[in-house]
């Protein structure tokens, strides 16, 4: 893929994976209002099932669809483009409807004994459709990446956020109040009418492109044999590291109670940090998911030709990115967050253990940035394997921290397994590519203006509320400051923003005057 393709589907991507978070995060303060912090919680505990389920139905094919569909693309083979999701959007039939019939039926002891509030029994049975309508939306969406064409899937993804905002608001504003379970369910079938829309609107585009494609040539064959040796590894492993997440979240109210907190708080305190503090920080990391889904198949394309060192080179330049624009946000969130927190979601609480999980996010970033490395590099078992083992992690802390130390526990293992994962992820990805660390450029120079807009970002703030400023105003004033004081700090270690960017701009300059050379 040229590399003017690449930038322009990044920053597609990046456009509409803010627009999504700021829609999304809208949509969860609005929702925080409605239906208050323990239902929240209830919500909260019945997400990791939807993971858990799309973990065995979907995300292994999704990801067999994506390299394969570059693969064949990559040769000019589009009709086995076809063939390919046909192929698998019946493998994933052949998954999602006996096993949604069976959660459907086992929805009550699911609720009880897994998940430990029957209130959840309601969201967990309308689970089994929302299932099956996303499988078909992601296997259309990781085609349309595969073949390169990201416009079809990212405007379908910002009208679902519009949607999905509107469906569940709506019913919820049209049918409160109602008890607790019925509460989750409503919000759930919300979730069920967007993709509705989704799975509709990406397969009839995706049909439109399909007429353009020639047929598959009739030696051509896909076997189902053939996409599972691809998705299942990467499914089992996603299930095992959804098995781990789902049982963090089930862990962290009950350590709660066992600690001493009553039960309505601990699913309270669990919706605070879960569906507040974390969407809050979550924010302005829509860069990095943008990223990740156009850099995994472009490293798949030059592996596959064996030019690893140009791989090594792009990756050099995307953690250099990835570190001058999480750094910043996630300093600048810890200052005005708490603020911003009360504020939007109307609960105290938000801003209270905002310093680790910021710094869990950020270590987050890189990990996801690395792992999304190693999968295009072809080394899925040890993006896979470094996954589980920082989900392992998380897992301990919540065990044995959670009931000493309360919700600091999980902060704590937060920020300690993003560190594990980022960590092992940098390891892998050294040994494949050849690069050598680049710990200055990397990480400290960004860390260190970070750090320094930080701490005069907050004196600013400080004195601002103290001399009785609104707070809205005194947040923005931080930021014009902080962004500023960042660029400052930059220069002053000898970068400026700009040339990393200009590396990008220097190497579309070069491959045009390479594809133009030959005419003289």
């Amino acid at each position: 893929m040229p590399l003017s393709a690449i930038l322009a589907g990044t920053l597609l991507l990046t456009a509409t994976g803010l627009f999504s978070q700021a829609v999304g995060f809208v949509y969860r303060m609005l929702l925080s209002r409605l239906i208050g912090a323990e239902t929240m919680g209830l919500y909260q505990l019945v997400m990791p099932v939807y993971s858990l389920l799309m973990s065995v139905t979907a995300v292994g094919l999704t990801v067999a669809v994506s390299t394969l569909s570059a693969r064949y693309h990559a040769l000019e083979d589009d009709g086995t483009v076809k063939a390919v999701l046909r192929r698998a959007l019946g493998g994933f039939f052949l998954l999602a409807i006996p096993l949604g019939i069976a959660v459907a039926a086992l929805s009550d002891p699911i609720s009880v004994y897994l998940l430990g509030d029957a209130r959840t029994r309601l969201g967990v049975v309308m689970l089994a459709p929302c299932v099956l309508l996303t499988g078909v939306e992601n296997l259309h969406k990781h085609c349309f990446y595969g073949i390169g064409r990201v416009r079809p899937p990212a405007a379908v993804e910002t009208a679902e956020q519009l949607i999905r905002a509107i469906a569940v608001l709506g019913l919820l504003a049209a049918l409160l109040p109602r008890s607790a379970e019925e509460t989750v369910g409503i919000i759930v079938l919300g979730m069920v009418l967007c993709e509705v829309f989704s799975a509709c609107a990406l397969t009839l585009l995706f049909r439109r492109h399909w007429n353009r494609f020639p047929p598959a040539p009739a030696q051509t064959e896909v076997s189902l044999r053939r996409l599972f040796s691809v998705a299942l590894p990467v499914g089992a492993t996603s299930l095992l590291g959804t098995v781990l997440g789902c049982s963090n979240s089930v862990l962290i109210p009950a350590k709660l109670v066992e600690g001493g907190m009553a039960l309505p708080d601990a699913m309270a305190e669990f919706g605070v940090v879960c569906g507040m503090t974390l969407p809050l920080l979550a924010l302005p990391t829509g860069f990095i998911g943008a990223l990740c889904l156009v850099m995994v198949p472009d490293l798949a394309r030059r592996t596959a030709q064996g030019d690893r060192r140009a791989a090594g080179g792009f990756l050099d330049r995307v953690m250099s990115a990835t570190s001058l624009l999480m750094a910043p946000a996630m300093a600048l969130l810890s200052v005005i967050g708490p603020t911003l927190g009360q504020a939007m979601f109307r609960d105290g609480r938000v801003g209270e253990l905002i310093l680790p999980l910021a710094a869990g996010t950020l270590l987050g970033c890189w990990q996801s940035v690395l792992s999304g490395a190693l999968n295009g590099l072809g080394l899925q078992g040890k993006a896979a394997r470094n996954a589980i083992v920082s989900d392992v992690v998380q897992l301990a802390f919540t065990f044995f921290a959670v009931v000493e130390w309360g919700l600091a526990g999980f902060a704590a293992g937060f920020a300690a397994s993003g560190l594990v994962g980022a960590g092992l992820n940098l390891a892998s990805v050294l040994r494949a590519t050849g690069l050598r660390t680049q710990l200055f450029r990397w990480f400290i120079r960004p860390l260190l203006a970070a750090v320094f807009m930080g701490l005069w970002c907050n004196l600013l703030f400080q004195l601002m509320l103290d001399s009785g400023c609104a707070q809205e105003w005194s947040a923005l004033a931080c930021t014009a400051l902080g962004v500023v004081l960042y660029a400052a700090a930059l220069l002053a270690q000898g970068l400026s923003v700009n040339v990393v960017f200009a590396r990008f701009r220097s190497q579309l300059r070069r491959r045009r005057w390479e594809r133009w050379r030959p005419a003289f």
